[in-house]
This record gives structure tokens, sequence and C-alpha cells, in this order.
């Protein structure tokens, strides 16, 4: 008893010992992050936004001018002379915008300049532009309206070095270990033309991705590095300039260099990531965000323009499919580019900013590990069920954590790793647990099987071990098959050779008895006996029974042209099947016990198998599977046999063929000739009648089944089997089966 306890304990132990190494691998690959624990992680945050998504103010003084497609087709194609851009500040400036932020770059000068155009040789003999034309740069004069507004011009990132640098307006002030540092850097600017950015109030990175980043917004760098010191995005400089504050200020982790922990603006201080980029808390795009250009443009003095417009952030974007400026968002939109700054400003003032630390990944990561330990301590004692109950019920409180984290304080706390690692962590322990316990069956097995039955073996491990002598009572379908002319066999075979044949014959009968979902109960000598219904219940069981019986039947044909009978002679079988109640269990001693079947229906069986010879006819079937499975199959009525043990005689019927046969024509024609036969038997017709009918059914039986021809040229003889002093239900069932497929 001890020593069994010390095997347990110490299985414990390695279990426990290989859980612990794959919560250690885990963490190892938690740390690491690799691609697919990233994106599952961010489409996870998606998730949560889809979820619960923010609600859109419409008294947020934040608003679009949207160069929609409509402006295009009002005012000429993109880009615009600058000084219909000049004039678009001024309205704005008019109605009163607090700041007016353009996410559109004026990199190249004004091709529409008289200054450009005086000096192009193509068009200057075609255009009278006058002596002053030469002074006229429609940059300056966009340059000056600029400087009469709060204005902030957007930059963009570039692989290439520009020739002009770019001077940022934003005063940066760094708290920490030099925070910028580690800011998510861009090689170089494209500056805007001169004197644009001399006159700008402020200027920003209109990016909102690193270069060359592609697919789903989900973060915004608040401040970007670069060559020319670090700048803000246009966002975080239209909420500065708006607020008319003069830095913007950069606080970092005060012992680790490079570390971003917040930015601060005004009054407002916004979490970062570590490389200063902030989480977008989206909401779904609403056209109430978005002024056409072309209805600013339009109306000089429009109250309900100024009421849109006057000390609100004005950021200027297109919505135009031509100028290619869509993103996609965490909620699954295409929105434009400028939307995106809009909603990050709209978050900062409702302080609906999303946050994630390294305090919210090292409790995920704690939560991976307790998952991991709760599931090592119950599969170890309780298996894998309440393993997995367990595990399911930790998981749940786990995500609603993340739930109520992201809901009341925004949050951002992922479960896919606890979860999914720990799903992968019950996996492989159970498929460890699994194939350790299999081992030790297969030993079992091994070892048992040299004394008891393989179904046994079945019952044992469906059971529990828990077999004990007795049975249940059921109905069952039995089934004897002897080889018919084993005598002869045997004479003209060696011992040796004759295990083989048998052997081989026996693999090939046993198949189609477990096809058609049969228990192989033991062989007998040259004989085999089956039944079916025990120990699992089969639906259909004496109509499952015969159609073993006619795959036997084919199995045979071909197993006889194999290279086993080459120079023997064939064998055939003898078959029968009754279906009736009979006693299943464990039949035997206390110490050895076989699975088997105690009834009358067995030795029913037995004994219609052994009428075959009398009928001359390899399968007989009785009137309960004749019942059973009659109208399914092709069977005719082979007349009444007496069967040693039983008082009364038995009705029979020989198993032609499957369903496919029993509603051929062929079979329909020869059912009824055989009718009619069966009649002339029982109205004791003349010997020579029942004789021309025998002769009439031998001929239709040739294109049916070649087997019939010895059964009608014995059937002559047996007209005293077709007696009518004993019950014939089954005669009438016989006439009810024919007009039916008659009937059809």
């Amino acid at each position: 008893m001890a020593g069994r306890r010390k095997e347990k304990n110490s299985r414990r132990l390695v279990f426990a010992l290989v859980g612990l190494g794959l919560i250690l691998l885990g963490c190892f690959i938690r740390v690491v992050d690799p691609y697919p624990v990233r994106m599952s992680r961010l489409i996870y945050f998606d998730v949560l936004q889809r979820l619960s998504p923010r609600e859109y103010n419409p008294d947020l003084p934040v608003r679009v001018l949207d160069i929609d497609e409509e402006s295009l087709a009002e005012w000429g194609q993109w880009p615009w002379p600058r000084t219909l851009m000049a004039e678009m500040v001024a309205r704005l400036g008019d109605y009163g915008a607090a700041a007016i932020a353009f996410d559109m770059l004026f990199v190249e000068p004004d091709r529409y300049s008289p200054s450009r155009l005086v000096n192009d040789p193509a068009l200057s003999g075609l255009l009278n532009l006058g002596e002053d034309a030469a002074q006229l740069d429609n940059d300056e004069l966009f340059g000056a309206e600029i400087a009469n507004w709060p204005v902030i011009l957007g930059v963009a990132a570039r692989s290439a070095q520009a020739n002009r640098e770019i001077v940022p307006k934003a005063g940066i002030i760094e708290i920490g270990e030099m925070p910028a540092s580690g800011l998510v850097a861009v090689p170089h600017w494209t500056p805007p033309a001169p004197p644009l950015g001399r006159d700008a109030a402020g200027i920003g990175g209109v990016n909102v991705s690193p270069l060359g980043g592609t697919g789903v917004v989900r973060r915004v760098p608040a401040l970007w590095g670069s060559p020319d010191g670090v700048l803000p995005s246009l966002w975080a400089e239209a909420l500065r300039v708006a607020l008319g504050e003069a830095i913007i200020i950069a606080e970092g982790a005060p012992d680790e260099a490079g570390i971003m922990l917040a930015v601060e603006i005004g009054g407002f201080r916004l979490p970062t990531t570590e490389n200063g980029e902030v989480w977008v808390r989206y909401r779904r795009d609403v056209p109430d965000l978005y002024l056409s250009a072309n209805d600013v443009m339009q109306r000089s003095d429009d109250p309900a323009l100024r009421a849109e417009i006057e000390g609100r952030i004005i950021l200027v974007g297109t919505s135009a499919a031509g100028l290619f400026d869509m993103r996609q968002t965490a909620l699954g939109q295409s929105v434009p580019g400028v939307s995106i700054h809009a909603q990050i400003i709209e978050q900062v003032l409702t302080e609906e900013m999303l946050s994630r630390s390294d305090v919210t990944a090292a409790l995920e990561l704690l939560a991976f590990i307790i998952l991991g330990l709760v599931v090592i301590l119950v599969m170890s004692r309780f298996g894998a069920v309440a393993s997995f109950l367990a595990g399911g019920f930790s998981a749940a409180i786990v995500l609603g954590i993340s739930w109520m984290a992201f809901r009341n304080q925004l949050v951002l706390f992922d479960v896919t790793f606890p979860l999914l690692g720990g799903m992968a962590n019950f996996g492989l322990l159970a498929g460890y647990l699994f194939i350790s316990t299999e081992r030790e069956k297969r030993i079992i097995r091994r070892i048992f099987s040299h004394y008891v039955a393989p179904e046994i073996l079945d019952e044992m491990d469906a059971h529990g071990h828990q077999l004990e002598l007795g049975g249940t009572t059921q109905e069952i379908t039995v089934m004897f098959s002897d080889i018919r002319g084993f005598t002869t066999l045997a004479e003209s075979t060696s011992a040796t050779d004759l295990v083989t044949v048998l052997n081989d014959l026996f693999s090939e009968l046993g198949d189609q008895i477990l096809t058609e979902r049969g228990t192989i109960d033991k062989f007998i000598g040259d004989a085999v006996m089956a039944f079916w219904n025990a120990p699992l219940q089969v639906e259909g069981h004496p109509l499952r029974a015969a159609q073993a019986a006619l795959l036997m039947r084919r199995a045979l044909v071909k197993f006889n042209t194999s290279d086993v009978m080459q120079g023997r002679p064939p064998i055939a079988l003898a078959t029968g099947l009754a279906t009736g109640q009979a006693c299943v269990g464990n039949i035997g001693s206390r110490r050895r016990f076989n699975y088997t079947v105690i009834g009358d229906v067995v030795n029913v069986a037995a004994r219609v198998e052994q009428n075959c010879r009398h009928v001359d006819y390899d399968i007989l079937v009785s009137s309960a599977v004749f019942h059973a499975a009659g109208q399914e199959l092709a069977m005719l009525e082979a007349g009444f046999v007496d069967l040693k043990g039983k008082s009364k005689p038995e009705p029979v019927f020989v198993l032609i063929g499957d369903q496919e046969l029993a509603q051929s024509p062929v079979f329909s024609e020869l059912e009824s000739a055989h009718q009619n036969l069966v009649a002339a038997i029982r109205d004791r017709q003349s010997q020579v009648f029942i004789e021309e009918l025998c002769s009439e059914c031998r001929d239709l039986a040739e294109g049916v089944e070649s087997g019939l021809a010895g059964f009608y040229r014995k059937l002559p003889g047996r007209v005293a089997d077709f007696r009518t002093d004993v019950p014939s239900e089954h005669v009438m069932f016989s006439h009810a089966r024919h007009l039916k497929k008659v009937s059809r």
C-alpha cells in the first residue's frame, strides 16, 4: 500500500514539474512578446472598443473642415491656389476659430503664383500678367494671412533628407531621464514651403503611424523624434495652440532613460506608452463632426457656421477618395486621417484616455501564472474535467476583471495571453496525462489480453473496471456461421496450413461482422458465433445482422479466389440468424468469466444454421428476423423446420440479397412465382404441378441468385415443411409484404 502511495506521489511530482516548466516557457514567450502574441492582444483591445465605443459629444470644441467631393467639384482639383487657401483661413479666422490645423502638406511653392507663371517659358508668351507679376507670390500672401491667425501647419515623415530644416514652434520640457530619446523617430520631415513655416503658430506631424505603417491605427505618437528635434503630432500642436500654451511637458521615468510616461499640455495629462504614443479611444464616425469646405467658402457671414466654428479647434482635411487619406480604426471603420486627430483631441478634452502600464503587463503575467497553477493543482488531483471547470471559472474571473478595468478605469488589461496560454497549458498537460494514462492502459490491456476477450476490456474501460458476475435480459440477434465441407478441406490440407486458412477466413468474416457493429462471441472450431445489440445498443440489429451475413457471402467469394485457396476445394458457409430475448453479461466463475449470451434464441440460431443443409441454402433466418428486416431485404419463405429441443416447428426464410435486390423487378417476379408455389403446396396441388412451379422459380432464380437453384431443386421433396397445422402469422406477414411491393 505504501509502495502504491509512493508511486502515485512520484507521478504527481513529475506532472507538477512538467506543468511548472510549461508556465516558465509561457513567461519567457510573454517577455519576448512575438508577433502572434502582440496581434492577439491588439485584436482583443479592438474587441473591447467595439463592445463599448466612446460616445460622441457634439458640444466638444472640435470640428473637421472637410475638402470633400462637393468642394473639389465647386472649386477645382487639388491642390487649390494658395490664394484660395488664404481666403479659407481668413473665413475661419473671422468666424472665430480657436485654432486652424491643416492635416495636409504645403511642401512645394504654389504653382499658380504669378511669379512662377512669368518664369515659365511655355506660358510667359501666352499670359499678359504685367510688369508687377514677377513680384506677386501666392505663398507670401498665404503666409501673411497665416500670420494673422492661430494656424498649425502639417509636416509628414519622409526617408530622404530635405534641403530645409524644421523649426518646431513648441517648447519641449523633459522631466526625468531623457524621455524624448525613446520616442518614435522619423528619418526626416517634409518642411512647408517658405515662408509658411515661419508664419505659422505651430507645426505638427500629420502621420498617425510610423513611416511605412499600415493596418489598423490603434496608437498615435504625441511627440515625434527626428534629426530636427522633438516635434509634436498635429493634434497635440493644435491643442497647445488652442490653449495658448508655449510648452509641452514630456514626463519620463526618473531612473531609466528613454521611457516616456505621460505628456502634459496645459492642464491635461495624457498617459503614453514608453515611446510616447497615446491609445486612441475611438467612437463611431458621425457626420456632425464635419463641415464642408464649400459651405465656408460660399458664405461670408453665416450665423449657423459661426456657431459651429467659433471657439473650436478646426482641423482641415479631406475625405475625397482620390486624395487617399483613409485610415482603418479599431472599430472596423475607414475614416479620414484627420478624423483620428480630431478624436484624440476629443478624448483629451473629456479625459477618456486609455492607459496601459508595465504594472498592467505584470498583472497579466501573474494571471497567466495563477491560471497555470490552478490547472496543475486541480488536474493532478481530480483529473482533466475538474481542471477544465476550475480553469474556466478562473478564466471567467480574469475576463470580468479585464472588462471592468476597461469600462470603469479605461485600463487595457489583456486576457488573451492568460487565457490562451492557460488553454495551451491545459491542452499540453491533458495530453501528457492522456499519454501517460494510455501507456498504463496499454500495459494493463497487454497483460489482460492473455486472459479475457477484447470486448470485456472495452467494457472494463467504460465502467471503470467494475465488472461482476451476472447480466441483463434484452433482445438480441444471434448468428451462427459454420464451414460446410470442412472435413473435405481438412483431409486435403495439413494441420498447419489448415490453421492458416481458418485464421485468414475468420479474419475476413470477422471484419464483416464488425462492420455491421456486431460482437464476436467466440470461434468454435470451424464455426463463428456473433450477436448484435450488446454490449452497446444497435438500432435495427436484425437488419444489421442480415446485412453482415450478406457481406460474409461476398467476402467468401473473394476469399475462394485468393492465393490462400489456390489448389484447394472452395469453402462454403451455412449461416443461421435468430432474434429474441437473452441474458447478456458476464458468465462463469468469480475468478474467470466470459462476456456472452445465454437463452433460447442462441439455440434457435444454432438449429436454424444446422437446417441450412436441410433447406439447401447458405443463409437461413428465423421468423423474428424476417418480421424485423423482411421489408428491407430480399427474403423468401422456406417453410417450417423442426428444431431439436423445440416442441413446435419454426418458420424459416432464406435470405437472398440486399435492399437493392429486394426492389428490383427480377426479384419481384420471382417473389410472385414463389408465392404461387407456396400457395399450391398449401392447397395440396398435384406433385406434377408443384414441380412445374418449382422449375419456373428455378429459371427465374438464375437472374437473381445462383444459390437458389439447389433450394428449388430440393423444395418438391419438402412439401411437408409447408404445413397448415401450425400457427402461421408469418404467412400473413409475407403476403402483406408481397402485396405492398406489388402496389408500389
